[in-house]
């Protein structure tokens, strides 16, 4: 076995430290500082260190300790049988891998079934009874040791007080049972804004505040909670002959135990990915919360052979959600450089899993952002994907510091070609317009859907197409040559063949779309329809020429008097067709064979909507905004993204933002959607 290096005993001494610190908080105070998935991602790393070096594992270990201390206030209980926990699994492959290690301890392959059980997001407890009666309820606890709360547990619903047989099963005269108590996501919401009104702290998920009104000095106040319960295994009563944990599971519906009617044998792992997966999909139309399943070994006498190992049973694991936050190491800040010029801090973070995907960077926002959260390279931090699609640092932890953490310094000079770095406002920007980075991110503009849509020239191909130096700028795009790509590694003569007919088919393309693929700053997709209207020659061709001569013309003055178009937009336009290299590029791309055409529609009555201009605010329902966006240009009419006293119109959907209002205040005509229809079909 691999001896550990003294970087990595010193970090798995403050996983240790830290994990029991947080289970203290979680388990005996209720009132954890960071979240569950978080927390989970701690301990899987110990997990995962202590596997790789079993030299590391002491019986103080959290991976070998259950639970947290038991409070003083409350009577102590002592567990005939160890209240165990489980293991981690976030991944298949982790969860195949734990069978295997199950059947390896067993000696032999295993064709076993599972039983699988939703894990709910609650608290553990114990329940005794004697003749059918319930004569204590207890927390987990340590494992080995819980609080007496059976005044509390009498108050819940979902805790029968006497055992009755409704089947063939007789009611022992012991019986032990454990379960979950729970709150309904319904509950908890009622329960936290009850104590915002009295100003007293709120909960912050149906966990902490389950076992803060459970562990209640006053049973009245836990009554006053409506707490509920499933219960899912027995420890003592056990009647003869029960041979899987699903049978087991029917003594205790037999007996009166309320038991999660989602919980289901599955005959392979495979069938229980699919498990898994669908109630990550569902978690949240059942009212409470689960955070994963608990898939348990269903043969008994397998089971039990498989003993424990630290504080687990070896044949049942917690098959845990993907989740939405995870701790991981801060590798690096990286710039990258867009295509305005703006310099952003990337993280470069050592692969983490959130929500199903494999993070290694995540965004910093801006400077300001590394200041305020005080995050160094080496540090150990929490990434959050939670409401956002785009990962995000949220908090580091220092108490995983170990001294060689390094600052992070604010570069003066480009990353990319050592121009000086200029502050603009809170953003800082490379001083050189012609800075390579800033290339590249126009070249992928420039190919993109809502500009001239190249299929197959991705990102990656575009950075390789520069540096073999094959393109310099978006007119070297149509100028490639089959030849010149198919010799790259990785490229064959039928890929780049694709590639050549790709592009050769794109060289005809829209002027409003012609003019969003050049990348002007401030300008955006309705700008460029109306610097097209501009443009629009009624008597002779457009030419690549003309778009030329008639931006080099233009003035800051003459554009500002079209609507929309302010000084700042205005400028930029102006400021672009005065760039030599951007005439270049256009003539470049003239001689390479792209061609711009203006469409005028076609449609019956034609421009029966010119000279008006709408603005949409709030969703329709027969249509997208943009199918109806589409519809006014097609009958010649304009749409702005603003409310001003030249809109004609504002067409209002469901839920309107504050254009409404902006609508009232300038006397504009308010159409609804099926006004809106009524006009277009006249």
């Amino acid at each position: 076995m691999p001896e550990p290096t003294r970087a990595i005993r010193d970090r798995a001494k403050r996983l240790h430290g830290l994990i029991h610190y947080h289970r203290a908080l979680y388990h005996t105070f209720d009132a954890p500082e960071i979240s569950d998935a978080a927390f989970d991602s701690l301990k899987n790393e110990l997990e995962e260190l202590e596997y790789k070096y079993p030299s590391l594992v002491s019986p103080s270990s959290p991976t070998q300790t259950i639970g947290g201390e038991p409070l003083k206030e409350f009577v102590k209980v002592q567990h005939t049988t160890l209240m165990l926990s489980f293991y981690d699994a976030f991944s298949e492959k982790e969860m195949t891998e734990w069978f295997t290690r199950f059947e390896n301890y067993l000696g032999k392959p295993t064709s076993m079934d599972f039983y699988c059980e939703l894990k709910i997001d609650g608290l553990a407890i114990e329940l005794v009874y004697e003749n059918g009666v319930l004569v204590q309820g207890s927390t987990r606890g340590d494992g080995r040791t819980g609080e007496d709360i059976t005044q509390n547990i009498g108050t819940i619903a979902g805790i029968p007080h006497r055992l009755e047989q409704f089947g063939k099963w007789q009611v022992p005269q012991r019986v032990v049972a454990r379960g979950e108590v729970f709150m309904s996501t319904k509950e908890f919401e009622r329960v936290n804004k009850e104590l915002n009104r009295c100003g007293e702290k709120l909960y912050a998920n149906t966990r902490n505040l389950a076992a803060g009104s459970l562990r209640q000095l006053d049973p009245k106040i836990t009554a006053l909670r409506n707490l509920d319960s499933f219960q899912y295994d027995l420890v003592e009563g056990v009647p003869l002959g029960i041979p899987t944990h699903e049978q087991k599971h029917k003594v205790l519906a037999s007996w009166g135990f309320r038991v999660n009617e989602h919980n289901k044998r599955l005959a392979s792992l495979e069938e229980v990915f699919r498990f898994r997966d669908f109630w990550a999909k569902k978690r949240e139309t059942i009212g409470y919360g689960i955070d994963g399943i608990v898939v348990i070994v269903n043969n008994m006498a397998a089971f039990e052979s498989g003993g424990v190992v630290g504080k687990a049973p070896r044949g049942a694991i917690a098959y845990k959600f993907s989740p939405k936050e995870a701790t991981t190491i801060l590798e690096d800040i990286i710039i990258q450089v867009g295509r305005t010029g703006v310099l952003t801090p990337v993280a470069v973070l050592r692969p983490v899993v959130l929500m199903g995907t494999t993070i290694s960077r995540a965004t910093l926002h801006n400077f300001g952002q590394i200041a305020k959260l005080d995050i160094r390279v080496g540090d150990t931090v929490v990434v959050s994907r939670a409401g956002d699609v785009i990962p995000q640092i949220t908090q580091f932890i220092p108490e995983l510091r170990s001294g060689k953490e390094k600052k992070y310094i604010l570069p003066l000079l480009c990353p990319i070609d050592g121009s000086s770095v200029v502050k603009e406002g809170l953003v800082y920007r490379c001083s050189n317009k012609n800075c390579a980075a800033q290339r590249r991110r126009q070249l992928r503009h420039f190919v993109s859907r809502q500009a001239f849509n190249i299929e197959g020239l991705g990102h990656k191909i575009i950075d390789r197409f520069v540096e073999e130096g094959l393109i310099k700028d978006a007119g070297d795009i149509f100028l490639l040559r089959k030849e010149d790509i198919s010799t790259l590694d990785r490229f064959g003569i039928k890929s780049a063949d694709n590639l050549i007919k790709e592009t050769a088919s794109k060289k005809e393309i829209s002027l409003s779309r012609f003019l969003y693929a050049l990348g002007i700053l401030h300008i955006g997709e309705e700008t460029v329809r109306l610097l097209a209207n501009k443009l629009a020659i009624k008597n002779g061709p457009l030419t690549i020429e003309h778009i030329i001569q008639q931006g080099q013309s233009w003035t800051t003055e003459e554009l500002q008097e079209i609507p929309d178009i302010g000084p700042k937009v205005s400028e930029s336009v102006v400021d672009w067709f005065h760039e030599q290299k951007n005439i270049a590029l256009l003539r470049k791309l003239k001689k390479a064979g792209v061609t711009v055409i203006y469409r005028v529609s076609s449609a019956a009555g034609n421009a029966k909507l010119s000279g008006k201009t709408f603005v949409f605010t709030g969703e329709l329902k027969t249509m997208t905004r943009e199918e109806a966006k589409q519809k006014v240009r097609a009958w010649g009419g304009e749409v702005s993204e603003n409310v001003s006293k030249k809109t004609s119109y504002v067409v209002i959907g469901e839920d309107p933002g504050s254009k409404l209002q902006k609508a009232r205040e300038l006397n504009v005509a308010l159409l609804n959607e099926q006004k809106f229809l009524n006009l277009l079909s006249k």
